[in-house]
């Protein structure tokens, strides 16, 4: 079936489809043409969709899933995960007040923050990408699909597993994948937590930073990475982010410490995010 999500104009779908495919996990994700599409779990239930720009100021979905009852949820969860329903005028003023953040904007009018289809996919994505690069953490990541996801037929060429589920991980070395062991405990942990609270990773639940702080190898950069991009909490600032560093320092033709880095982003308040988003984005021009 198709589905049009529509959005408030500006959207910037290029930047959007840039960080999908510098992170596409191999086996469920691809990024072909300009359409990113995947595979997807919900309840049990296996499917997947594609999705690219409509004509109109909309994303156009193909979604395949046995299950035309879930459909409402997944609309859910792909608004969230595509950030359509931000009010990026009323950010923006905020922002603009810091010349830098207005000078940013311009350059990127339409910029969102990306999210995720899963909380538990996300918080794997993010512990494995502790201290190395986006493309060693993924890599991992494809070597804990191919182990531990679940195989699906599916007619679109590359998307053959769907993302492993909490108990398929919970009990299991995955440090055995070519990780160091505490990060193994650490992911096993995340995904015991999971079994322990279903909605460790709700959006918007009161408190979800401090519960994921309090998880075994989890810090404040994880947890900031997670609150901003699944538990979409618009002012979450992971101020330690190497990227973020090299990024206000090179703005600003002076070098930048995390601490200064934290200072400068209150006043970027309540949406340090959408600031860090803006910051990461400058790196990698996509135009």
């Amino acid at each position: 079936m198709k589905v049009l999500l529509e959005y408030q104009p500006p959207y910037d779908w290029s930047a959007m489809l840039v960080f999908l495919s510098a992170r596409a996990i191999v086996g469920i994700e691809v990024v072909v043409g300009g359409v990113y599409s995947r595979s997807i779990g919900l309840n049990g239930v296996h499917g997947t969709f594609s999705i690219k720009p409509a004509v109109t100021d909309a994303l156009e979905v193909t979604l395949d899933f046995p299950d035309s009852t879930a459909v409402p949820e997944i609309i859910a969860r792909l608004r969230r995960m595509f950030d359509l329903d931000v009010d990026l005028a009323t950010i923006h003023r905020q922002l603009a007040v810091d010349p830098l953040m207005a000078r940013l904007i311009v350059e990127r009018p339409g910029l969102r923050v990306p999210g995720a289809w899963d909380g538990l996919e996300l918080a794997i994505r993010a512990v494995l990408g502790q201290q190395i690069s986006v493309g060693a953490a993924i890599k991992l990541a494809g070597k804990l699909v191919a182990q531990y996801g679940e195989p699906l037929a599916s007619s679109l060429p590359g998307v053959t597993h769907v993302f492993p589920q909490a108990a398929a991980l919970a009990s299991v070395d995955l440090a055995a994948l070519g990780m160091p062991k505490s990060r193994g405990r650490t992911l096993s942990g995340v995904a015991q937590a999971l079994l322990d609270d279903p909605l460790l990773f709700e959006p918007d639940r009161e408190g979800g930073v401090a519960r994921l702080l309090a998880l075994h190898g989890i810090g404040d950069w994880t947890a900031q990475y997670i609150a901003l991009r699944q538990l979409r909490d618009p002012d979450a600032f992971p101020s330690g982010d190497v990227g973020l560093i090299n990024a206000l320092a090179a703005l600003e033709g002076e070098a930048v410490t995390a601490r200064q880095l934290l200072q400068r982003a209150e006043a970027w308040r309540p949406y340090r995010g959408y600031a860090a988003q803006l910051l990461w984005t400058s790196l990698s021009r996509t135009d």
